[in-house]
């Protein structure tokens, strides 16, 4: 069986399509077949005959090859809000089991399949569910995406304790610069490596141009 890893974000607008895109990058320069999946997104525009969400269409430049939006984003809400409200505010309803049918189909299809979240661990996704839900009956182990700005000991650690919580395995965490001028980052760097229970899967500074394959070179894959 394919690898298959969930990756979750401290926050909202900490990178965490940008560090998925390069880890994606990562695999593919090993020679791995990978794919992205956006389970669910918010925000979409029509583009041709398509209803596309950047992040999607990011996942999906970056994988090895296209396997269609309705299995690599089986919920696309057009709002840019949290997708619970968009979700209402359009007459869907997100449901477990067709993500749950899309990952399957994607698996067999490459060597790794990173399924990224939407905002940080805890969005909602409904009265009683929620993205650590979706982590959890996707039981994948979890890559966690710290973004490095003022506050993110504390949005981290706050985040592994959740994710433990749930019993689902670590499988390393990724430092993503977004403050190129953030204070004291080598040792805020340092107290979260001293404190987060996983591996340090690589250091990602700051880029402007946004180049996910550049950010590949500072980044390894989970050895389990």
């Amino acid at each position: 069986m394919s690898a298959a890893y969930f990756i979750a974000g401290t926050d909202t607008e900490i990178g965490k399509t940008f560090v998925t895109c390069a880890l994606l990058h990562a695999a593919r320069r090993q020679g791995l077949t990978a794919l992205g999946m956006k389970p669910i997104a918010a925000g979409a525009e029509q583009i041709g005959s398509e209803f596309l969400n950047e992040d999607a269409a990011r996942l999906r430049a970056a994988s090895s090859f296209d396997p269609g939006l309705a299995l690599l984003n089986p919920y696309c809400l057009a709002s840019p809000i949290a997708p619970h409200i968009a979700a209402e505010e359009e007459g869907v309803t997100l449901a477990f089991d067709p993500i749950r049918t899309a990952f399957d189909a994607l698996r067999p299809q490459a060597d790794l399949v990173l399924v990224e979240g939407v905002g940080g661990f805890r969005v909602p996704l409904g009265p009683d569910y929620d993205t650590a839900d979706l982590a959890r009956d996707l039981a994948l182990p979890v890559i966690l995406v710290v973004g490095m700005r003022l506050g993110c000991i504390n949005h981290a650690l706050l985040t592994v304790e959740a994710i433990t919580a749930r019993g689902l395995p670590l499988a390393g965490w990724v430092a993503n610069q977004t403050d190129p001028t953030m204070l004291r980052f080598d040792q805020n760097l340092a107290a979260l490596t001293h404190r987060i229970p996983a591996p340090l899967l690589g250091t990602v500074r700051h880029q402007p141009d946004g180049d996910a394959a550049r950010g590949a070179e500072g980044l390894r894959l989970p050895t389990a």
